[in-house]
């Protein structure tokens, strides 16, 4: 199954307030507490959805970087990306690897690159659920194991 991460209409709610600031050049300073997630649609089944924040760009259509937020014991299906991206763990403690590789723990202030087409498995093995920010110079895509 093909599963893209966002509608376009939930992109467009994401980034809306950011991509009218950098159209106006104006600089940004957003606190925590004020970034708008929204629901990705993408879920492990067990433990909740994936909900995401811009930072800067569309996550949907081009260069961007994004919050996620990731439920605790969120296992992902083994899925590729058609672009690299990097990832900061920014709260939680994450695992990035190869479908059936052991966990490699990374806390707060890891990170990983993801190069793109390869499969993998992402997770959150922190009881509190995780926070992760990814930056990628193309478009965010979830292509499932099995996609059609």
């Amino acid at each position: 199954m093909n599963i893209r991460f966002m509608t376009a209409a939930a992109a467009g709610f994401l980034t809306f307030g950011v991509v009218a600031a950098y159209a106006a050049g104006a600089s940004v300073a957003t606190p925590a507490a004020d970034l708008k997630f929204g629901p990705t649609g993408v879920s492990d089944g067990v433990h909740g959805e994936l909900f995401a924040a811009a930072a800067y760009g569309d996550l949907g259509h081009g260069a961007h970087g994004t919050f996620i937020k990731m439920p605790a014991g969120f296992a992902s299906k083994v899925h590729t990306h058609t672009e690299d991206y990097w990832g900061v763990v920014i709260s939680g403690v994450a695992a990035n690897g190869k479908p059936g590789a052991a966990d490699v723990a990374l806390p707060v202030g890891s990170y990983w690159f993801q190069k793109g087409g390869e499969r993998h498995v992402t997770k959150c093995i922190s009881a509190d659920g995780c926070l992760f920010f990814i930056s990628q110079n193309g478009k965010f895509d979830y292509l499932a194991d099995g996609a059609k």
